[in-house]
C-alpha cells in the first residue's frame, strides 16, 4: 500500500577532523560520495483462485516499478537516504470489483474469468521514505531514524521508526534493535453489488438493479438476492501496525559469517480488505447474467455470468506475528560462496510458517558475477479461510483468500552482476558502479504462478 509525499529533516553535523601533534588527523568518511541507484522492475502472475470474486477467478496481474534511491553524505558521520518509488499494475482480478463495467455500453454481464474495463481495473501505487544515519567516530554505535508515505486507489500509509546498532569485539559482533510504526487508513472500495445494495436500502429495483434480472441457481428469475443479516460498510478505516526488530550478527572465521534476527509484530483496526467477496456454503446462490453458464461458473469457460456477493471478508481486529530468522555465510574460494537463509513464523490466525533459501555467488572475472538461487516456502491455512463456498454465514470470521490458505511454493532465481571497479562509463557526473540483473520464476501448488525480473544500476559522484 502506498503514497506520495514531501518531506523535511533536521540534521545534526559532525565535526569533520581532529588534530593531534599538530597534524590533522581525517576521520574516514561512513559514505564517501554521493550514491544513486536506478531499480527497475517487472512482475506478472496468473492463476484460478482470485480474492477479490471470492477464490474463484483469474489472478492475472502485470506490475511495473521503477525505483530511485539517493545516499548523501552529510558529513562524515551523517547520511541521508531518500527512496522513492511508483508502481503501476493492471489486475483482472481487482477490474471484478465492478465485473459489470463495460465501457463499450453493452448488455450487463460478468465473470470471474474476464477483466472488467472498470475503474478497480489498473492502478499507480506511490511512495518515499527518507531516513538519516549517524555513526560515532569509532563506528561502533550507529543510530538512524526514517518518516515514509505511500498511497494507492483505497489506501494511504505513514510510517515512521528508528534504530540502534553496536559493534564491539573487533567489529566482528553486531547487535541492532529497530522499531517501526505504521498508521494506515482505508479508502474502502465495496463489490458493486453490496455498495448497491446499501445505497438503495435494500431495494432490487432502484439504482444498479434497475431492469437488471437477478436468477437464481436454477436460472430463474428470484429478485430475493440480499447480503447476510448485519452486513454493513466499514466503521474504523484505520489499520496499525506496530514492529519490534532484534538483530545479532557475528563473524566466526575469515570464511564463515551468521545472524539471527527475530521481530515482534502487532497489528490493529480493519485487516480484512473491503474489495474481497466470500460465499457461503449455508446460502442460496444468486447470479446476473446468462443463465445457460451458471452450472460452469467455475470454469474459465464462462465468461458472461457473476456471482453476487453473500459478504465481504471477515476478519479480526488484531494480529500478531512472530517471524525467526537465521542467516549463515560461508566463503569457500575466491570463486564461489554460499549464501543461505532460514525463517520461522507463527501468528494469532493459525498460520505457521517455513522459509528456506539458498544463494550460490559465482565470480567469473574480477566484472562478472553469477549468483543463481532457490527458495522454498510453505505455510499452514488461516483458522478463518475456506474455499469458494465453503465458509459459513455462522462463522464470526471468514475469507477466500488464498494467501490465507494452505500451500507451498518453488521459487527458482538466476542472476548476474556486473561491476566496473574504476567507474569508467560516466553520465554527467556520475560513473558507474555496478549493475544487477535478476530473474526469478514463482510457483505455488494451488496453481499460482509468477515470473519478476529485475534491473539495478548504481551510480557514485566523481
Amino acid at each position: 500500500m502506498k503514497k506520495t509525499f514531501a518531506i523535511l529533516f533536521l540534521v545534526c553535523f559532525s565535526q569533520v577532523f581532529s588534530q593531534q601533534d599538530s597534524t590533522i588527523v581525517y576521520k574516514k568518511r561512513v559514505l564517501e560520495t554521493t550514491e544513486v541507484d536506478f531499480l527497475t522492475s517487472y512482475y506478472s502472475q496468473d492463476g484460478d483462485n482470485a480474492s477479490v470474486s471470492g477464490g474463484v477467478g483469474t489472478e492475472e496481474l502485470t506490475d511495473f516499478t521503477p525505483t530511485i534511491i539517493i545516499n548523501l553524505p552529510l558529513n562524515a558521520d551523517d547520511v541521508l537516504t531518500i527512496d522513492a518509488g511508483i508502481s503501476t499494475y493492471t489486475s483482472a482480478s481487482s477490474s471484478n470489483l465492478n465485473p459489470f463495467d463495460d465501457s463499450e455500453g453493452n448488455n450487463i454481464t460478468g465473470s470471474p474469468w474476464v477483466a472488467s474495463s472498470g475503474a478497480s481495473q489498473k492502478d499507480t501505487w506511490g511512495s518515499i521514505n527518507v531516513s538519516y544515519a549517524h555513526s560515532s567516530d569509532n563506528r561502533n554505535n550507529n543510530w538512524n531514524a526514517n518518516i515514509s508515505f505511500a498511497t494507492e486507489y483505497d489506501y494511504t500509509s505513514v510510517g515512521f521508526g528508528g534504530g540502534f546498532t553496536k559493534l564491539f569485539n573487533e567489529k566482528n559482533t553486531e547487535i541492532g534493535i529497530k522499531a517501526s510504526i505504521y498508521l494506515d487508513t482505508w479508502s474502502p472500495k465495496y463489490p458493486i453489488e453490496l455498495d448497491a445494495y446499501l445505497k438503495n436500502n435494500g431495494n432490487l429495483n432502484e439504482g444498479f438493479f434497475a431492469n437488471v434480472d437477478v436468477l437464481s441457481q436454477n436460472g430463474n428469475v428470484n429478485p430475493n438476492w440480499s447480503p447476510v443479516s448485519g452486513f454493513d460498510l466499514i466503521n474504523d478505516k484505520s489499520r496499525n501496525s506496530y514492529a519490534l526488530s532484534f538483530s545479532f550478527s557475528q563473524i566466526l572465521s575469515k570464511t564463515t559469517q551468521m545472524s539471527l534476527f527475530f521481530d515482534l509484530v502487532k497489528q490493529d483496526g480493519w485487516l480484512a480488505n473491503p474489495m474481497q467477496r466470500v460465499y457461503f456454503a449455508d446460502i442460496d446462490n444468486y447470479y446476473i447474467g446468462n443463465p445457460n453458464s451458471i452450472d460452469n461458473y467455475t470454469s474459465s469457460n464462462n465468461t458472461d455470468v457473476f456471482q453476487l456477493a453473500d459478504d465481504i471478508e471477515r476478519l479480526p481486529n488484531s494480529r500478531f506475528k512472530v517471524p525467526i530468522g537465521l542467516r549463515f555465510n560461508y566463503y569457500l574460494n575466491e570463486v564461489i560462496s554460499l549464501r543461505t537463509y532460514y525463517r520461522y513464523y507463527f501468528d494469532n490466525w493459525g498460520v505457521n510458517a517455513h522459509t528456506a533459501s539458498i544463494e550460490v555467488p559465482v565470480k567469473i572475472t574480477q566484472k562478472f558475477t553469477l549468483y543463481p538461487s532457490y527458495r522454498f516456502y510453505n505455510q499452514t491455512a488461516a483458522d478463518y479461510f475456506a474455499p469458494y463456498e465453503e465458509n459459513l454465514s455462522t462463522s464470526e470470521y471468514y475469507t477466500s483468500d488464498y494467501d490465507l490458505s494452505k500451500f507451498n511454493a518453488n521459487q527458482y532465481g538466476f542472476g548476474i552482476s556486473y561491476t566496473d571497479i574504476f567507474s569508467k562509463f560516466h553520465l554527467w557526473k556520475f560513473g558507474l558502479k555496478n549493475i544487477d540483473f535478476k530473474y526469478n520464476n514463482y510457483k505455488r501448488n494451488t496453481g499460482l504462478k509468477a515470473n519478476i525480473f529485475a534491473i539495478a544500476f548504481k551510480f557514485v559522484m566523481d
